[in-house]
């Protein structure tokens, strides 16, 4: 089984083309186009890896990676965060995530790194 995976988003065209791509690669997903309930969302489905937008409304996606982070239950769910801004790469270690990944981005860069993420997550 491919995994798990928790998609952030306020696009939604954008959350349902990576769904469905990632869906078409056996994964399953979830998508939110909010994180005001980041915790219990999270827990709720139990991801393998989370997929955080920038942007992501109510909390914004730093604060939000931020939460799970400090969470002992969640904080070694790896989180992919996705942004259009140019510094993505330093957002992602603002937040605490452990990838990133600039937006616009091709099909095979996003399962690329989902499985990569996932992987890591799977390491003894």
């Amino acid at each position: 089984m491919p995994g798990r995976v928790m998609i952030f988003d306020d696009d939604t065209d954008l959350l349902d083309v990576c769904s469905i791509v990632l869906k078409s690669k056996q994964y399953a997903v979830s998508g939110c186009n909010k994180c005001n309930e980041i915790v219990q969302d999270v827990e709720l489905f139990a991801p393998d890896v989370i997929l955080m937008d920038n942007w992501i409304p109510d909390t914004g996606g730093i604060k939000a990676t931020q939460l799970i982070k400090n969470h002992d239950n969640l904080k070694s769910i790896p989180v992919i965060f996705f942004s259009a801004n140019n510094n993505v790469q330093e957002l992602a270690t603002e937040a605490g995530a452990e990838f990133y990944l600039q937006k616009p981005f091709e099909i095979d860069e996003l399962e690329n790194i989902v499985s990569k993420a996932i992987q890591t997550r799977r390491l003894p």
